[in-house]
């Protein structure tokens, strides 16, 4: 596309391109965007170094090569501040740059908003679910390696209280925090034996894992060696209801009452639900959040939405396929809000901003200008965190619900496409 429009000389042209999501995963009540932070870095360093030339030497000519050589995105950026809530049709990003700088983005803002959005939307339900306990992220071996620090990432922004993946500890500053596998336990020629060791290295404040064997008799172990000082106690199979009164009991009678329980096991936000009234302290999760919960893609697309024409004027372009229609023009967006804060709808204005009746809120913030990040403390992790917390709290009581439904807001375009 981009040797053909240097050639035709349409390269130049200004155009608009728009994120967005036909629809949400079936049955959820809203998205979450997720990624903005990690693809405004990408894009600053988005560059074709001397080995990628002389790969692309074989692909493109002479010309595009040269274009690529002194690649460096130069146009603007629109989006939805990172943390935010999103609904189908939701212009999430806003690019706006000429056709051959703004074409090359594509497989870049897809690659990082659609993963990561995933996430975050899949663990604000999950913490939702838990009503306040906190979650643990535990999915690094579930996914590929460079997705497992992305994923521990979103999962914060979106509520996760910590997780067990250092590398996010370190390069985005996302709390740490894990427990011992059966494998330490196995290790050693007891679990008296393990467990000793895990509380002389770690102190009495650790979790010890108590299910590798008889988990009675491993509490009462764990009890007799570390105290009522004993942190906590994981549980990783079973029926972990039933498990978690029980061990509660136990605890209890062994006068550590202030002893956590900790339950992990290929849990998703409906078995987080159905533990709401069982003792458990914090949730460990995995699998099921960096598979996006069964939808492990945001499913956001890349559309060109408005071009100069040959006058220099902008007019909107729209695909008009089958199922796959968009909708022509630059679009605005504000989240419509009721009595008490409450939002009602998201208002999505084509081609100018739609009325704001005093108590709306615009999305659209500006994140990058000629190329460069505007504000570069409004992408922190802690600051995306806040937004989602506030954002998820201003939707109706029917977000919250797991039970499959319609988006939580209707998604209006003013005026009618």
């Amino acid at each position: 596309m981009l040797e053909a429009a240097l050639r035709s000389a349409a390269a130049s042209r200004r155009c608009v391109f728009e994120v967005f999501a036909r629809r949400l995963p079936d049955g959820r009540r809203y998205g979450v965007v997720g990624g903005t932070g990690r693809l405004l870095e990408a894009v600053e360093r988005f560059r074709f170094g001397a080995a990628e030339l002389e790969a692309l030497r074989a692909v493109v000519d002479d010309a595009t090569l040269a274009f690529l050589a002194d690649y460096r995105f130069d146009g603007d950026i629109w989006g939805y501040a990172e943390g935010e809530c999103y609904f189908p049709g939701s212009p999430v990003l806003v690019v706006e740059a000429d056709f051959a700088h703004a074409v090359l983005l594509e497989t870049l803002v897809l690659s990082i908003l659609n993963h990561d959005s995933a996430i975050a939307s899949a663990a604000s339900r999950m913490t939702q679910a838990a009503g306040g306990r906190p979650c643990i992220e535990m999915g690094s071996r579930r996914t590929h390696e460079e997705a497992a620090v992305a994923a521990a990432r979103a999962a914060y922004i979106a509520g996760f209280a910590t997780t067990s993946n250092l590398e996010a500890g370190r390069r985005h500053g996302v709390p740490t925090a894990g427990t011992a596998a059966h494998a330490f336990t196995l290790l050693h020629d007891d679990e008296r034996e393990a467990f000793a060791a895990q509380i002389a290295a770690l102190g009495k404040g650790t979790t010890l894992l108590v299910d590798t064997y008889d988990v009675p008799t491993a509490v009462a172990l764990a009890v007799e060696l570390a105290g009522p000082e004993l942190g906590a106690v994981r549980l990783d199979s079973g029926d972990l209801l039933v498990q978690a009164r029980e061990v509660r009991d136990q605890l209890d009678a062994l006068g550590a009452t202030s002893t956590q329980i900790v339950v992990t096991s290929d849990l998703d936000e409906f078995a987080i639900a159905a533990l709401a009234a069982a003792p458990v302290d914090r949730y460990g999760v995995g699998t099921s959040l960096v598979t996006g919960s069964g939808a492990p893609t945001a499913g956001m697309v890349y559309k060109l939405v408005a071009r100069q024409d040959d006058t220099g004027a902008m007019v909107g372009v729209a695909k008009r396929s089958k199922d796959k229609a968009s909708v022509a023009g630059r679009k605005y967006a504000l989240r419509r809000r009721g009595p008490g804060g409450v939002a009602e709808a998201e208002v999505v204005g084509i081609g100018e901003p739609p009325h704001d009746d005093g108590d709306d809120r615009s999305l659209l913030v500006p994140l990058m200008r000629d190329g460069r990040v505007v504000d570069p403390a409004a992408l922190s992790v802690q600051a995306a965190r806040e937004r989602h917390a506030a954002s998820v709290a201003e939707l109706p009581a029917v977000a919250h619900r797991l039970q499959r439904g319609e988006p939580a807001i209707p998604t209006i375009f003013v005026p009618l496409p």
